[in-house]
């Protein structure tokens, strides 16, 4: 079972949101523990950065030819959480020393990505990742770029482990 998600009971200011796409392996664990981490609006899996705009399919996906990753679209609230706070969170269930792997997922869509979409927010990430990088003898890898294109996975990814608590995951979520 899942840890409450104490987000559904704080208030949002609509003009305080801010959005990152943040890519960890499976979709699934990132959401789900994201959507926990104090200060996060919404949370929506998807697909980003690949060749075209919108894959058809998961299985597509899968293929490891469409170029996309597995990412999840997240709206934050500045006034609750920075981003540099969110990236903190983010680096704390991922690792992001390892090329198109987390855990058991291998491929090219489970590569550790952060995509903006406000280039404000690209001193920021180097920032995060440079201070992360100590913690590491290996280099970081993760994928830094401007969001690209994205795409909404089908609905049976969104909130997967909700609706699915004995699920595959590879992020422990406490």
């Amino acid at each position: 079972m899942l840890p409450k998600n104490i987000n559904k009971e704080l208030e949002f200011d609509q003009t305080n949101l801010r959005e990152i796409y943040l890519a960890g392996g499976c979709f699934w664990g990132v959401d789900a523990y994201m959507a926990r981490v104090r200060g996060v609006y919404s949370t929506e899996s998807g697909y980003a950065n690949g060749f075209d705009a919108d894959p058809t399919t998961y299985k597509e996906v899968c293929t490891g030819t469409t170029g996309h990753t597995e990412a999840v679209y997240l709206k934050y609230d500045i006034t609750k959480i920075t981003l540099a706070q969110l990236l903190q969170e983010f680096f704390s269930v991922v690792d992001p020393t390892t090329l198109n792997r987390q855990a058991g997922d291998v491929g090219t869509q489970y590569r550790t990505g952060i995509y903006y979409t406000n280039p404000d927010d690209l001193q920021t990430i180097q920032q995060a990742i440079e201070l992360q990088q100590q913690n590491y003898s290996k280099q970081i890898v993760t994928e830094v770029m401007p969001l690209q294109n994205y795409c909404p996975a089908e609905e049976y990814h969104q909130n997967y482990l909700e609706k699915n608590p004995g699920g595959y995951c590879h992020i422990k979520i406490v």
